[in-house]
């Protein structure tokens, strides 16, 4: 009777994620997709699926990404040092804090000393959110310099973003650190499109293949 109930509840954890899924690409306007099996156990596996493989579409979709993933609100805390960068021009943090291990800044330097859980108010002054950090010192998760090529391998590489799944992938879009690159506060210049078409783009680029834009 136990090894049947969480039978039960595996299965129902499988189409609670796959729901999920579902929801969200028809959100989007796309067709439903296709829930492949795992070629060794013969199971369904909710995190390999396809609506419909489209390296054109897909690679399309990434290179909208890509201009927000490169725009200042982004790559500021994605950068390839351990200080963040700041303002439009992404220069150094005038401050000069460090990741640190956690990413949330070192000794009495921490991030959340003058990144408060909202925006200060004013012009310029520092952006808030509960979570604010830069990416843990063992998933540094460079966006600065990335190739469109590069950056979109690296996005579907575990090994390299945040340990992220696909069903992960997909909510990530929604996260509210993402989510404040559209609320930077007063004087910043926001990302090329709109979080909407963003995250049209982002689920576009992940349901048609994921394809990396050719180059290096």
């Amino acid at each position: 009777m136990k090894m049947q109930m969480n039978v039960i509840k595996k299965y129902h954890g499988t189409v609670r994620a796959v729901a999920v899924v579902a929801v969200l690409l028809s959100a989007i306007g796309i067709m439903a997709f296709t829930l492949h099996k795992d070629d060794k156990s013969g199971k369904a596996d909710p995190e390999l699926f396809v609506v419909k493989k489209d390296s054109v579409a897909s690679v399309k979709a990434f290179k909208q990404v890509y201009t927000v993933l490169m725009s200042a609100r982004c790559m500021n805390c994605h950068p390839s040092g351990d200080i963040p960068l700041q303002g439009d021009d992404s220069h150094l943090h005038t401050m000069f804090p460090k990741r640190g291990v956690d990413g949330k800044g070192v000794y009495a330097m921490k991030c959340a000393n003058c990144h408060q859980a909202t925006n200060t108010p004013g012009l310029h002054t520092p952006p808030g959110n509960p979570k604010w950090h830069l990416p843990p010192a063992d998933m540094k998760m460079v966006f600065q310099g990335r190739t469109p090529h590069q950056l979109a391998k690296q996005l579907m590489d575990p090994d390299q973003n945040g340990h992220k799944n696909m069903q992960q992938l997909i909510e990530h879009v929604d996260d509210t650190l993402v989510k404040a690159a559209w609320n930077p506060g007063e004087g910043r210049t926001l990302p090329p499109m709109s979080h909407a078409a963003f995250k049209k783009a982002w689920l576009t680029w992940l349901s048609t293949g994921a394809y990396a834009p050719k180059g290096k």
